[in-house]
C-alpha cells in the first residue's frame, strides 16, 4: 500500500498525478485538513505537501504524527517554524529551482513599470495614441539597479539587470564574494544610491516592513521599487501613500501582504504594475519543484536523510 501525502492546500492536478505515480495523496482542497478529513485519518499522516496556506501550531496540533513538512517552492515563511521544530517535525523545500523565472518576472516588471508599458496599452485600447502620448520615462542603460538581498533569485536579478547595461550595487546580510558589484554596508545606503529598488530577500521577522516610509523618502521621486519577494517586506501603509504623492515614482509588486485580497486602493493607481504573486510560475520551475517534493518525500519513506532540508 502506498504511503499517504497530505496536500494541502491542493491547487495542482499535475502535483496530484505527480505524486500519484509513487504515493497515496489526500487533497484538502481549500479547506484545513481538519475540515476534511477525520481525527483517525490525521493520525496517519506522517507527510505533507505545503503549497501556501499558514501551517500553524493549531493546524499541526491535528496531525499528531506528522514528521515530515514539504514546502512546495522554497519559501516557508507561512509556516510556524519553531511550532514545527518542537513536535520534531522536519521541513524541507525545493531551493533555487524558480529562481530563474522569479528573476525574469523581476526584470519585466521592472521593464513595466520605468517604461509604462502597461499605461501605453490602455492608452492603445482606448484610442488615446493621437491625443496623448505617454511621458518620458529613463531606459535601463546607465540607471543605478540596487538589488536587496543577494541569494540565487538576488544575484540571477543583478546578472540580467547588467545586461541591460545597468549599474547594479546591492545590500545582503553579508558580502557575497566573487561578484562583480558594488556593495553597501547598509539598507539605507544602498537605497539612497538606487534608481530602481529590486527586493529579492526572504521574508521574515528580521525583514517584515524593512521598506518603511522612511525607506521610500530615501528612494525618493525618481525611484522604482520592484518587489517579487513577499509582501511583508514592505509597509503597504507607508507604500500607498507614496505613490500617491509622488514620493517614489512607481513599483512593480508581485506580492503582497494580504494574498489574494489585496488593498484595492492598488487598483486606482496608474504608477504600479501588478502581478498575482507568478513569478515562479513557469513550466520548468514547477517540473523541477515537483522534481524536488518527489526526492524528499522518497527519501524521507526510505528512511533516509531529505535532500532539501531548510536552513532555519
Amino acid at each position: 500500500m502506498p504511503d499517504k501525502v497530505l496536500v494541502y492546500p491542493t491547487f495542482s492536478k499535475r502535483l496530484i498525478d505527480t505524486l500519484s505515480e509513487r504515493f497515496e495523496p489526500l487533497g484538502c482542497g481549500t479547506k484545513a485538513p481538519a475540515e476534511t478529513y477525520s481525527a483517525d485519518e490525521l493520525s496517519r499522516i506522517e507527510a505533507m505537501v505545503s503549497v501556501s496556506a499558514p501551517i500553524t501550531d493549531a493546524v499541526l496540533e491535528t496531525l499528531p504524527n506528522l514528521k515530515l513538512i514539504v514546502c512546495y517552492g522554497s519559501g516557508y515563511d507561512h509556516i510556524d517554524v519553531a511550532a514545527a521544530k518542537r513536535r520534531g517535525i522536519t521541513i524541507c523545500n525545493s531551493p533555487n529551482v524558480n529562481a530563474a523565472a522569479v528573476a525574469d518576472l523581476a526584470i519585466g516588471l521592472m521593464l513595466a513599470v520605468m517604461r509604462a508599458i502597461a499605461e501605453g496599452d490602455r492608452m492603445i485600447r482606448a484610442g488615446q495614441w493621437t491625443r496623448k502620448m505617454p511621458r518620458l520615462r529613463p531606459g535601463m542603460s546607465g540607471c543605478r539597479v540596487g538589488v536587496f538581498g543577494m541569494g540565487a533569485i538576488g544575484q540571477k536579478i543583478a546578472a540580467r539587470a547588467a545586461a541591460f547595461e545597468a549599474d547594479v550595487q546591492y545590500f545582503s546580510r553579508r558580502q557575497v564574494s566573487d561578484l562583480p558589484y558594488g556593495y553597501h554596508s547598509s539598507l539605507e545606503s544602498l537605497v539612497e544610491w538606487c534608481d530602481v529598488l529590486q527586493i529579492a530577500v526572504r521574508a521574515g521577522p528580521q525583514t517584515r516592513h524593512a521598506i518603511d516610509a522612511g525607506m521610500l523618502r530615501r528612494l525618493g521621486p525618481q525611484g522604482f521599487l520592484v518587489n517579487i519577494a513577499r509582501g511583508s517586506v514592505v509597509d503597504e501603509a507607508a507604500l500607498l501613500p507614496a505613490l500617491k504623492d509622488g514620493t517614489i515614482a512607481g513599483a512593480g509588486l508581485d506580492v503582497f501582504e494580504v494574498e489574494p485580497n489585496i488593498d484595492p486602493a492598488f487598483l486606482e493607481l496608474p504608477n504600479v504594475v501588478l502581478t498575482p504573486h507568478q513569478g515562479g510560475d513557469t513550466n520548468q520551475a514547477h517540473e523541477q519543484m515537483r522534481g524536488c517534493i518527489m526526492a524528499n518525500l522518497g527519501a524521507f519513506f526510505a528512511g533516509n536523510p531529505v535532500p532539501y532540508p531548510i536552513a532555519a
